[in-house]
């Protein structure tokens, strides 16, 4: 068995690459548990997340063990911490085990890339990223992959970090800016993609104008949210999966909950977008959400493309 860690990762994981990866293996044929999760106390009295997230095909096996320890900032650590193992199916040998910090970032970002790709306006021009955690880092490369932005703003808590992260960025090329009002950047953007920890709606329904697309990715518990019921109600949702976001997360389970949200009225999943069994954005003027709770599958699609991409003995 090998170990692939986070810089070979890294330089396997093209976003472009991995959206192409990810379309195709929504498409194929594969099982995919519900996945585990186990909320638990640690010895300094905060709770986090312990979640075990199995997938396979014919050919694979692959689990992925997580931690999700939302106070890990006050140490300078990273939020989530996460190991992927990857098994032959047919005699249950062991292949690789990944570290899975890198893995997990990018194939979030480009999930939502590809259902932007669905979702998204063709002539947007304004891409606004909430948040600074590793996955945010990521955001801006995949949707840029899949529609010309001209204008990328970032709105962080930390505002050093996000000064630190925008010039980064200039270096790079990007047409990038930090910006201050949440609410006036929110009403001029036509792209909101959040990836934060918080607990509470940053993000209200009334700022929102026709023709915004919403990529939700943070608010990963049942107890957090990042946008409230007005933008909820306003919006043609979409998901990963029905069985995930609807009941996982607090962006759609609290409104469900207190009969802000029907979950029939899910338009669809990213499987269905994939397969074409659902068109996507139906007019220029629709607000489109889509929520992101995570999916074993695309961490499988993910951990495959880098084990094909190695030279094994």
């Amino acid at each position: 068995m090998i170990f692939v860690d986070n810089e070979t990762i890294a330089t396997r994981l093209t976003h472009k690459a991995l959206i192409e990866a990810l379309e195709a293996m929504f498409k194929s044929a594969y099982t995919m548990p519900v996945r585990h999760h186990h909320f638990y106390e640690n010895k300094e009295g905060q709770e986090n997340t312990l979640i075990l997230m199995p997938c396979w095909n014919s050919e694979y096996i692959g689990i992925k063990q997580v931690v999700v320890a939302p106070d890990n900032h006050t140490k300078h650590l990273p939020a989530i911490h996460a190991i992927y193992t990857l098994l032959d199916a047919v005699t249950g040998r062991p292949l690789a085990q990944m570290d899975a910090t890198e893995l997990t970032a990018r194939r979030t970002a480009c999930a939502s890339a590809l259902a932007a790709s669905y979702l998204v306006r063709k002539d947007v021009k304004t891409l606004l990223i909430v948040g600074g955690g590793k996955v945010a880092e990521h955001l801006l490369d995949a949707h840029r992959c899949v529609r010309n932005y001209e204008r990328v703003w970032v709105w962080m808590r930390n505002k050093e970090k996000g000064k630190q992260f925008v010039e980064e960025q200039k270096k790079k090329g990007v047409p990038i800016m930090l910006v201050a009002d949440l609410e006036e950047a929110v009403r001029n953007a036509d792209v909101i993609s959040t990836a934060t920890l918080s607990q509470v709606p940053l993000i209200k329904g009334e700022w929102v104008q026709a023709g915004t697309h919403l990529d939700l990715i943070g608010a990963h518990t049942p107890k957090s949210r990042e946008v409230d019921d007005d933008a909820i109600r306003k919006s043609s949702i979409f998901v990963d999966s029905r069985a995930g976001a609807l009941h996982e997360t607090g962006e759609m389970a609290i409104p469900i909950a207190q009969g802000v949200l029907d979950p029939q009225a899910v338009k669809a999943d990213i499987v269905e977008l994939c397969k074409g069994e659902h068109l996507g954005r139906g007019s220029e003027s629709e607000i489109t959400l889509f929520k992101s709770a995570g999916l074993a599958i695309e961490d499988f699609a993910a951990a495959l493309l880098v084990y094909r991409s190695l030279p094994i003995e």
